[in-house]
């Protein structure tokens, strides 16, 4: 490699350094928790989470309780979550565009006789 080949990337990585110092680093655990309760009548529930951590956990309940911790850092970019239960698949969703940094982590409480699959396979969990 010659010397013009090496210089030419010193502005790069300054750019790329620049803008990973305005993203900084979320961590889940530094956010306030969110709660959403869903009715739920159903024998099954599908949990989709999208690749995001969520503990799955059977409770004495009639209902299905989210709690989310969504901490997003940067300045430059968007951040967007969601969920839904609907014809028995809870779809979590949260992340993170352009220039910014989202973690997310989710404790599902799942009613105790409920079947339990996380994103469509079968898990341990039966309610």
């Amino acid at each position: 490699m010659d010397r013009r080949t090496r210089t030419g990337y010193g502005p790069v990585v300054l750019v790329v350094a620049a803008l990973l110092s305005l993203a900084g680093c979320a961590d889940a655990m530094d956010a306030a928790p969110e709660d959403r309760t869903f009715e739920f009548a159903a024998q099954r529930l599908n949990v989709v989470s999208h690749g995001a951590p969520a503990d799955l956990v059977a409770v004495d309940r009639k209902d299905v309780k989210v709690t989310r911790w969504f901490e997003t850092s940067g300045k430059v970019g968007s951040a967007k979550a969601s969920w839904e239960l609907k014809d028995g698949v809870l779809d979590l969703r949260a992340g993170c565009s352009g220039i910014a940094n989202c973690d997310t982590k989710y404790r599902v409480e799942v009613p105790k006789g409920v079947a339990v699959l996380r994103d469509g396979r079968e898990t341990e969990l039966k309610g």
